[in-house]
């Protein structure tokens, strides 16, 4: 008996300390709801900037904007901060072209069901819906909440109200920020009580559950500069708002603005000795979308939309840039890379995939 109680004491202390052999101590996820892997390794895609009737940007200032000869061009023009930085310091898996694929594993192929294979490690059949309920599978997000030293600095900032259900604060008390909602405290930053302000003076250009990521953005990165959490997840939606809208145009500009968003984030958390080569960050969509006519669906009806990509830099990461090497990963192998990251062994109410090995040196 004694001895049994050893081996779990040992256990316990194995998966459920604090990070004992990782670098990471601080942990950044990063949702851009149905963002394309073409773009992300291919730059603008010309089946979709030339046709007149995907865009109302002057086509003139467009092709300046984005467009360029090559693939490696394109790309970087769209996306400098992943190409210039991401792509040297970090990885990027799901270059189809090079047979390095990424995919959810469930069969649905939209918002809700990739969310939440991606943060529960687990594809649930019976989540099925974009209104599902509050979701009964335990996440990442709320097991490394209940880690020591991580109690309450678990934190979620999002663009889609139904992230509240997905992440299920109901269940967990984490702070899950939503439109409509501010940043409450009795010692909010002025950053803070200006970036409460601002989703209230924009149009809800795609309704009340909406918010353009700028908005997003700004409450999350004055809430960080304030109270430094040690995991922030920031769900990101106008990707896929101006995807079903088929505006390409601004689809590329959203793309571009966030590869931005997400550059100056990273920086200011280099810059910051709590966050300074402590800290990585996991970038991945919920789905993908289709290809031709189709880009602006995703779903059964959209073929290839369960098409999807990862980007990965810390100090746990190596230097791998465009992943090249073929083979297969899917989305609900993410969580528990995120658990391990931080040195912790993902449990819940329900099976979790395998982490993805290669992130880790």
């Amino acid at each position: 008996m004694k001895l049994r109680i050893t081996l779990l004491l040992l256990l316990a202390v194995t998966f459920g300390s604090s990070a004992q052999n990782t670098k990471t101590k601080n942990l950044v996820l990063i949702s851009l709801d149905g963002y394309r892997w073409q773009e992300i390794f291919q730059g603008a895609d010309s089946l979709l900037i030339y046709p007149k009737k995907f865009r109302k940007q002057d086509s003139t200032k467009l092709f300046e904007k984005y467009w360029a000869k090559t693939a490696d061009e394109r790309r970087s023009k769209l996306m400098p901060f992943f190409w210039n930085t991401i792509a040297s310091k970090g990885q990027l898996y799901g270059s189809r072209k090079k047979g390095n694929l990424v995919n959810v594993r469930n069969k649905y192929w939209f918002s809700y069901p990739g969310r939440s294979e991606t943060l529960c490690g687990f594809y649930d059949p019976k989540v099925n819906s974009n209104e599902y309920p509050d979701n009964p599978n335990e996440n990442v997000l709320e097991f490394i909440n209940k880690q020591k030293g991580y109690e309450g600095k678990v934190v979620t900032f999002s663009s889609w109200d139904a992230v509240s259900r997905i992440v299920n604060r109901n269940r967990n008390g984490m702070l899950v920020n939503i439109p409509g909602e501010i940043v409450k405290g009795n010692n909010l930053t002025e950053a803070q009580k200006t970036a409460n302000e601002l989703q209230f003076y924009l149009p809800e250009y795609f309704g009340k559950e909406i918010r353009f990521d700028m908005t997003t953005y700004a409450m999350t990165k004055a809430y960080v500069a304030a109270n430094h959490p040690k995991v922030l997840y920031i769900d990101f939606g106008d990707t896929d708002e101006l995807g079903h809208a088929g505006q390409y145009d601004s689809y590329l500009d959203a793309a571009h603005y966030l590869d931005a968003m997400i550059g100056k984030l990273w920086e200011m958390m280099q810059q910051d000795p709590f966050y300074k080569d402590n800290t990585t960050f996991m970038i991945y969509p919920d789905h993908g979308r289709g290809d031709g006519d189709k880009w602006t669906s995703h779903g059964s009806s959209a073929p290839n939309s369960n098409d999807t990509w990862l980007a990965v830099i810390g100090p746990d990461t190596p230097a791998g840039g465009e992943m090249k090497t073929a083979g297969q990963l899917y989305q609900d192998q993410f969580a528990q890379t995120m658990a391990q990251l931080l040195g912790f062994k993902f449990t819940a109410n329900h099976p979790v995939g395998e982490p993805v090995k290669s992130v880790f040196k």
